[in-house]
C-alpha cells in the first residue's frame, strides 16, 4: 500500500508551480494588449474592466480552457493506452491549476500561500493550514524558473498551442510527485471519460471531459472564495 501523501508534500509541489504560473497566465492575457480591442471583452480592455469577476471567470474558462483542454486531450489519440499512463492526469491537473491561478488574479488573491490553499481545496479536497501553505522553500525560486521556462525568460511572449503544450507538460510533470492526489481532481462525466478510452475518438472524449472538468473547478473555486470572504 502506497504511503499517504502529506499536506507538506502537497505544498512543496504546489508553491513552485504557482510561482511559475504567473508569467504563463500573463502570456495568456496577451490579446488584451493589442491595439483596436478596447471594446472587446479581453484582458486589458475597457470592456474587461467593466466586467464582474464571475464574467471574467467565464472568459478564462472559454478562452484559456479551449487552449488547455485541446492540449490536454492530445494523449487521448492513443485511447486506452494513453489513459493508463499518467500523461492525462498530469496535463489535466496542470491546466486546472493555471485556471485557478487566473481566477485568483481576478479576485485579487496575490499571495502564493492563499493560492496554494485554493488549489489544495478545489482539486484535492484538502484544507491546508495557512502557515504551512505560506512557508517558502530555499529551492522554490529555481524550481519555479525551470517550470516557467521561456515564459519566465521573455516578457510579453505570445502563447501558442506548441508553447502551451510544452509548458503544460513540463509543469504537469512536477505534479506527478503527488500523483495519488491527481485522481481527486474534477475529471468530467463518466460517459465522457468512457469515450476517451476508445481508439481514434479518444481525443474528442478527453477534450469533452477536460472542458467539463474546468467548469467544475471554477464552481468549486467560487465556493472557496465565498467562504474566504465571510
Amino acid at each position: 500500500m502506497a504511503e499517504a501523501i502529506s499536506d507538506r508534500q502537497v505544498v512543496q509541489v504546489l508553491r513552485p508551480f504557482v510561482r511559475a504560473a504567473r508569467p504563463v497566465v500573463g502570456a495568456m492575457r496577451t490579446p488584451g494588449r493589442l491595439e483596436g480591442m478596447a471594446n472587446m471583452k479581453v484582458p486589458g480592455s475597457a470592456a474587461w474592466v467593466a466586467m464582474t469577476p464571475e464574467q471574467r471567470t467565464d472568459w478564462w474558462i472559454n478562452r484559456v480552457g479551449r487552449l488547455t483542454a485541446l492540449v490536454t486531450a492530445i494523449p487521448g489519440l492513443g485511447g486506452v493506452l494513453a489513459d493508463r499512463l499518467p500523461v492525462q492526469d498530469a496535463l489535466g491537473a496542470s491546466a486546472q491549476v493555471l485556471l485557478l491561478c487566473a481566477i485568483a488574479d481576478e479576485h485579487g488573491i496575490d499571495e502564493i500561500g492563499e493560492r496554494v490553499r485554493l488549489i489544495g481545496w478545489v482539486l484535492f479536497r484538502r484544507d491546508l493550514d495557512p502557515s504551512l501553505a505560506a512557508g517558502k522553500d530555499a529551492a522554490e525560486e529555481a524550481e519555479a524558473a525551470e517550470l516557467a521556462g521561456e515564459f519566465g525568460e521573455q516578457q510579453n511572449r505570445k502563447i501558442t498551442l506548441k508553447s502551451a503544450a510544452g509548458t503544460l507538460w513540463r509543469m504537469g510533470r512536477s505534479l506527478l510527485a503527488i500523483s495519488g492526489e491527481l485522481e481527486k481532481r474534477p475529471r468530467g462525466r463518466f460517459y465522457q471519460r468512457a469515450v476517451g478510452m476508445l481508439p481514434l475518438v479518444g481525443m474528442a472524449g478527453d477534450y469533452w471531459a477536460e472542458r467539463t472538468g474546468l467548469r467544475s473547478v471554477a464552481k468549486r473555486a467560487s465556493k472557496w472564495l465565498s467562504a474566504a470572504r465571510t
